[in-house]
């Protein structure tokens, strides 16, 4: 076994390889960026080695200073985890001949599988299922257009390198595809190195369903059963979950079997996921292969007890597989919900910030546990825009999928995150809807179930208001927690004679809301919210928790203040008010305007306008990249291109003007 590890990756994957390798008494070796050298997974590790600044292509892609740092160190073998180098070939190969073993697939399978289109050709051969579609290597634009009219709308157009939903477009419509196409080609060009495309027929309401499959050196293969991945949005996984619910023993044996001919057919050494796309009706088309850890491999070792980075690291040092097939058990149900820094009501735009709270369910990290946090961050950390949105995994067991689902939602109940946008509340939405609750997955179940999601009522106002002025009147509640010394600092409405009164407005959803608080006894309070009186008492309180009684009602909650900012988390769902300063005046001059901003700090990659040009309302304008995804601004208004304030290549921060529309 080895003795000592590089780590070639960061956040919650590499934090994860170090506690399998601690564990197994392995010393590990972290490598950083200028962004993350105070990062959570430097801390995991025995020795770190700065590599370059923060752009990915500028360190973690550096294939010669990840092998400097290994070889630097003494490192034995390298762990790629997921992302960045971990599915490429000349990187595997490098490690090779540098005499460091590389935990993963032999280069020659990477390569085999590495491109969708050469993939897709081998397990033709194989007589594996496909969906119809062009996997050549021609790209001329016509050509692919021709493919996609040839075959019918919808079609999908798929970067034929990577994964993640990067370079990835469903296109309904003829009219649409040459400006799909070229959008799947700059994000794949950027993100994997090649803009190399495929174009299949769009499978209506399919499944995703994927098989973990382990080799060995010997010439073992075994598969870990399987994992619904189905619910996605921007064809990215939200939610994942073992075993597939509906699944036959019959039908895991045959999807199992072809994911062993698939990876037999190449020599595959190490894990690796083979992803299918099903139909309704079961019958399962061969999609790609992930020659790789997948982010969702906990669910699998939920059902199993199994340590997959355990047996990552036995295979690539040479010993055969644990188990064999027959001694293989599943057992219970486990789900997985991937919590991102992201804004679910603007398209899941991503959100960068500080965690300035970041308080988890009572959980067991990097074990089998009825509930399991898998995180690169803590409290404190930053939220970049330079490497993926994500901030942790929340992943749950249960006996049965019912109690999964009844322990998913307690934990992202008790999950508090504060400071930026996340989809934690999304998340809890998703698992309620009829489709998600009963089981009735496919790709398109976000769109389903759009009312439901994005139109779901609330917390009532009188409850969220009640609860926020709780959280101001804790004199232990004032800003940053701190009891002020000075009695003359507490804002509680106290006066020489008559009952206290005091004066809050608070934004809730957008609206002002004014709120006078009479107190009526020690504990005791009289909320006036418009026409209506609430009567308030505060019970108790326990950190961040309260305890209080709302009109009768008992409430028990978390909050936490943040300078104006005030986040009330009850058993109904999350609020956020803020607390407005009546001297202070809001600046709308430039509403209505034109004005197109950049939503988060990013880089120009496209000006599809010119200055003096006619557009419509909703028109594209620009596109810009931001954590590894391309994101499309359109115009606000009809008009004309005023002023275009920028040029491609241009870095831009949040909020920086790029055109303007008259």
């Amino acid at each position: 076994m080895f003795q000592k590890i590089l780590i070639a990756n960061r956040g919650e994957i590499a934090c994860r390889v170090a506690a399998t390798a601690r564990r197994m008494g392995i010393r590990t070796v972290a490598v950083y960026s200028d962004a993350d050298a105070n990062a959570q997974h430097v801390k995991a590790c025995d020795e770190a080695v700065h590599i370059g600044p923060a752009s990915p292509r500028e360190s973690y892609l550096r294939a010669d200073r990840i092998l400097e740092a290994a070889k630097a160190t003494g490192a034995q073998a390298v762990h790629p985890g997921y992302g960045f180098l971990s599915e490429n070939e000349d990187f595997a190969q490098a490690c090779e001949e540098a005499g460091i073993a590389f935990i993963g697939p032999p280069a020659s399978a990477i390569a085999a599988m590495g491109s969708k289109s050469a993939a897709k050709a081998l397990m033709e051969k194989a007589g594996v299922p496909l969906v119809p579609g062009y996997h050549g290597d021609n790209q001329d634009a016509a050509l692919l257009k021709d493919q996609a009219d040839a075959m019918g709308y919808p079609v999908l157009i798929k970067a034929s390198a990577g994964g993640g939903g990067k370079g990835m477009r469903a296109v309904q419509q003829a009219a649409d595809f040459e400006a799909a196409l070229a959008s799947c080609q700059r994000e794949a060009q950027a993100s994997f190195g090649s803009a190399h495309v495929l174009v299949e027929r769009y499978v209506t309401q399919p499944r995703h369903i994927e098989i973990q499959l382990f080799g060995d050196k010997q010439g073992n293969y075994v598969y870990l059963f399987e994992r619904d991945c189905s619910v996605q949005r921007r064809h990215q996984k939200v939610l994942e979950e073992a075993p597939a619910p509906g699944m036959t023993a019959e039908r895991r044996s045959q999807m199992g079997e072809a994911a062993i001919a698939a990876a037999r057919s190449v020599g595959y050494v190490g894990a690796g996921t083979v992803e299918f796309i099903c139909e309704q009706d079961g019958r399962f088309y061969f999609m790609e292969m992930n020659t790789r850890l997948q982010v969702e491999h906990p669910v699998t070792e939920a059902i199993t007890g199994l340590d997959l980075v355990e047996w990552q690291l036995r295979v690539a040092a040479g010993e055969p597989l644990p188990l064999q097939q027959e001694q293989l058990q599943l057992k219970g149900h486990a789900i997985e919900a991937r919590i991102c820094a992201e804004n679910p009501s603007q398209q899941f735009l991503p959100a960068t910030g500080t965690l300035q709270t970041l308080r988890t369910p009572a959980s067991s990290s990097f074990e089998v546990a009825p509930v399991r946090v898998d995180s690169g961050v803590r409290e404190g950390d930053v939220i970049s825009p330079y490497y993926d949105s994500m901030i942790a995994k929340l992943i749950v067991w249960g006996e049965d999928r019912d109690a999964a689902l009844s322990r998913l939602d307690a934990a992202l109940r008790d999950l508090h995150i504060t400071g930026l946008h996340t989809n934690v509340a999304f998340v809890r939405r998703v698992i309620h809807t009829d489709s998600f609750a009963k089981a009735k997955l496919d790709t398109a179940l976000i769109e389903r179930e759009h009312t439901a999601l994005f139109q779901a009522p609330g917390v009532p106002a009188h409850i969220a208001v009640g609860a926020a002025m709780a959280c101001l009147l804790q004199p232990a509640k004032a800003p940053h927690g701190h009891r002020p010394r000075d009695p003359w600092a507490v804002q509680d409405g106290w006066r020489l004679s008559g009952q206290p009164r005091h004066r809050e407005v608070l934004m809730h959803d957008g609206e002002p809301l004014t709120v006078i608080t009479t107190r009526v006894g020690a504990q005791d309070y009289e909320l006036q919210i418009g026409d209506r009186t609430l009567k308030l008492r505060l019970s108790g309180e326990q950190g961040d928790q309260l305890d209080i009684q709302l009109d009768g009602q008992r409430l028990r909650f978390s909050a936490y203040q943040h300078e104006g900012d005030i986040h009330v988390f009850l058993p109904q769902g999350a609020v956020h008010l803020q607390r407005v300063n009546p001297l202070t005046q809001t600046d709308h001059s430039h509403q209505g305007t034109g004005r197109l901003t950049a939503l988060m700090p990013g880089k120009v990659v496209a000006l599809l306008v010119k200055e003096g040009q006619q557009v419509k309302q909703g028109e594209p304008l620009a596109v810009t990249e931001a954590m590894k995804m391309e994101h499309t601004l359109t115009a606000p208004q009809d008009g004309t291109v005023a002023a275009i304030l920028c040029a491609v290549g241009d870095q831009v921060a949040e909020g920086v003007e790029l055109l303007r529309i008259e």
